[in-house]
């Protein structure tokens, strides 16, 4: 079911994306466009739209490049780094389209479009999130990324999606606690059980997997043979979610090993 949302909410991200940059009209139809020939400025960026337009974004992403290295100093050149950035991204080139991004960051500090170019690089994090069954590096990237746009652009129009998404990368990791969590309880661990279900308490309290977590916990400290704590994990379990199917396993567990002390 997340990685069902997360693709939906990827899908309506580029229209948002090209809207903040598409200008002008294409008028380039040459084979050749990204041949080196020494060209004014407004032809090659408009043949880049024009590839873009037409869905050819490794081209067009060429081609915006190209405008870049012949008209370095060129205005055409600043929004031609976004373009070419975002062509990256629509390519599923998501290494050259965070350069790309960083690179505009480097020379063009404080710009207004600097919005723009952080929400793209932490799109191209959240874009290659993987599942929690494998390492999770570039999903504490996709945090990060997106952590730092808000934070230093919490008013744009690209914050609430960015917190959006936020959201559910932090649901994302708290499941990947999960998984490594019932791994331990499995073999027995239920010390090594316990500290990741706790990560998930402390860190992700907000995310879907709390009330399992919480259920798990009493299971664990049950298994160590400390009921009291497993009490208070049951007694937060019951304030927080009294319907849930998880209150009721952790009831009948503390029914079945009762607290003595």
């Amino acid at each position: 079911m997340l990685t069902k949302t997360m693709t939906r909410i990827g899908a309506a991200t580029a229209p948002l994306l090209l809207a903040a940059l598409l200008a002008g009209c294409a008028t380039s139809k040459n084979k050749a466009d990204t041949q080196y020939v020494a060209r004014d400025v407004s032809t090659l960026y408009n043949a880049g739209k024009y590839r873009l337009d037409r869905g050819q974004y490794k081209l067009a992403a060429a081609l915006f490049d190209e405008v870049e290295r012949q008209h370095p100093y060129s205005p055409w050149a600043r929004r031609a780094q976004l373009m070419s950035a975002f062509s990256y991204y629509m390519n599923k080139d998501y290494p050259e389209s965070i350069s790309a991004a960083q690179r505009f960051l480097s020379i063009h500090t404080g710009n207004k479009d600097a919005p723009y170019a952080y929400y793209l690089i932490a799109l191209c994090y959240y874009e290659q999130i993987a599942d929690v069954t494998r390492d999770q590096k570039i999903t504490k990237q996709a945090l990060d990324a997106l952590g730092e746009m808000i934070r230093r652009y919490p008013d744009t129009r690209y914050a609430a999606d960015a917190r959006l998404k936020l959201d559910l990368v932090n649901d994302h990791l708290a499941g990947k606690e999960m998984e490594i969590g019932r791994f331990y309880q499995r073999r027995g661990q239920w010390l090594a059980a316990t500290l990741r279900f706790r990560t998930v308490i402390d860190k992700y309290q907000t995310t879907t997997h709390t009330p399992e977590a919480l259920e798990r916990l009493v299971e664990s400290y049950l298994s160590l043979g400390i009921p009291a704590e497993a009490q208070k994990a049951a007694a937060v379990l019951g304030k927080n979610y009294p319907g849930s199917k998880w209150y009721e396993r952790s009831y009948k567990l503390m029914r079945e090993h009762p607290n003595k002390a």
